[in-house]
């Protein structure tokens, strides 16, 4: 029944929300390369706000847990698991004020409106799965560039999704130049509960009234510990949250 009633709404959401990703990308441009950096981060917030409000129709919820332990002024890495879409509509919005950049796939660089434009102009890095010798450098950049502006990178270390919510194997490579390129960041282990419900029937239609929850846990300093402890604590405080 869940799936029945979810089409005629799914319908209207996905309209949307490509009327919205199509409004945004002349203003993203504008914000840019009129105004700079700092407009056309509001723009992209503002993006996000809509896509978040867009998935209200679907009686999705959202829920933020402990965002009062990010520490300000600090360059911060978070590490979550991934269960969809929403995990990176989420965090932007909810955590704008943190400047979250990405560590993305370079399919999305692509042919996506707004989307594509944000991740190649607004302090992202793409990297290319296939070939690990270009990600180095190019997560590298993105750890110099939270060290010097005092940002957030976000990697999710399971590289690809899970669609059953259960976590997958974290890969180390990525979180560990990033380390090393901030060193003065925090990490900060992001648990992300019942997003892949979303998408739970697959590209369409979407799965409906499901509460997304972000649970924040306790920030854990660089240079206070080696990489193999930072990682361990890391892995086991998103896996021993997700349910």
């Amino acid at each position: 029944m869940e799936k029945i009633i979810s089409y005629p709404l799914s319908l209207i959401a996905m309209l949307l929300f490509l009327i919205t990703l199509l409004v945004f990308h002349p203003i993203q441009w504008i914000c840019l390369n009129v105004f700079g950096y700092q407009a056309h981060k509001k723009s992209v917030d503002y993006l996000n706000f809509f896509l978040v409000r867009i998935a209200h129709i679907l009686g999705t919820r959202f829920k933020i847990e402990n965002r009062n332990v990010l520490p300000k002024g600090v360059p911060l890495i978070f590490v979550a698991n991934h269960q969809s879409l929403y995990d990176i509509i989420g965090l932007i919005w909810f955590t704008r004020r943190f400047h979250p950049k990405f560590v993305s796939k370079k399919e999305l660089a692509k042919g996506i409106p707004s989307v594509s434009f944000n991740l190649r102009h607004g302090g992202s890095v793409v990297i290319d799965r296939k070939e690990p010798k270009q990600a180095i450098p190019e997560i590298k950049k993105l750890g110099e560039y939270i060290e010097k502006h005092k940002r957030t990178a976000v990697i999710f270390p399971e590289g690809t999704r899970s669609k059953t919510g259960a976590p997958k194997e974290f890969a180390q490579s990525g979180l560990k130049i990033l380390c090393k390129s901030a060193p003065s960041a925090y990490v900060v282990p992001i648990t992300i509960n019942n997003s892949w419900k979303f998408v739970k029937y697959g590209f369409f239609p979407f799965g409906l009234g499901n509460r997304i929850i972000f649970t924040l846990h306790e920030p854990i300093s660089v240079k206070d510990h080696s990489f193999d402890e930072l990682m361990a604590r890391t892995e086991s405080t998103i896996k021993n949250a997700i349910h």
